[in-house]
């Protein structure tokens, strides 16, 4: 098993972005003192020793005595596609069920099973922001191809268009759902994608909030059995 590499804080991450950045926009890797104006280091061998860390971990690679001569190492650009969505807590895709208290779910992002890595490939830009992720308890979107204990991935949002499949807050019975979103008149339907459960009708005395628009779907595959 490969020896997991240590973690960096969040100077040497924004010195990764903007090496990554830089080499996209230009197609040739920044300077050392171009890399401390963005990072807001004045001293070029402070600099230095920052990217001596990253090499030394094996995230850079640098040909030393050019002035240019810093790169992402293959492997971290690899790694670097990827992008992590950190796992929020649990949302009932049958009847909807209570959310946890405050304080008990927390952006738990150094332990990777609070956490679902996503391609950058398979979200566009626009939607990449802050995103967060919910695992899905019951069947009643089975027919939107979303199964109990898959991952939705969440763009958080306070408003959505008829159709839309989002998470809801219900204040008034301290509930959340997800289902497919729709305003009318008397008030809001939140519609399953299943045909054996009912939509259920919000009036519209009744409070709702709109927490987030679902954007990607994760789905948890089962081990195969010896």
């Amino acid at each position: 098993m490969m020896a997991r590499k240590p973690k960096f804080n969040e100077r040497h991450q924004k010195i990764l972005q903007f090496i990554e950045d830089y080499q996209k926009e230009h197609g040739y890797p920044p300077t050392i003192r171009e890399i401390g104006e963005h990072v807001r280091v004045p001293s070029t061998s402070l600099v230095d020793y920052y990217l001596k860390r990253l090499e030394i971990q094996g995230y850079i690679e640098r040909a030393h005595g050019v002035s240019r001569g810093v790169r992402l190492a293959r492997s971290n650009a690899q790694e670097r596609s990827m992008f992590r969505v950190p796992i929020l807590g649990v949302i009932a895709a049958g009847q909807p069920i209570p959310v946890p208290e405050a304080g008990q779910t927390t952006y738990l992002t150094d332990d990777e099973s609070f956490a679902v890595e996503i391609a950058s490939s398979l979200l566009p830009e626009a939607e990449r922001g802050p995103l967060f992720a919910l695992e899905v308890k019951g069947d009643s979107m089975i027919d939107a191809m979303i199964n109990d204990g898959d991952i939705v991935v969440l763009k958080p949002a306070v408003e959505a268009r008829n159709g839309e499949m989002v998470a809801i807050w219900l204040p008034q019975r301290e509930e959340t759902t997800l289902k497919y979103f729709y305003k009318d008149r008397d008030g809001y339907l939140l519609k399953p994608a299943n045909p054996f459960m009912q939509p259920i009708r919000i009036p519209k005395s009744e409070p709702l909030e709109i927490k987030g628009k679902v954007v990607l779907v994760v789905r948890r595959v089962a081990p195969v059995a010896a």
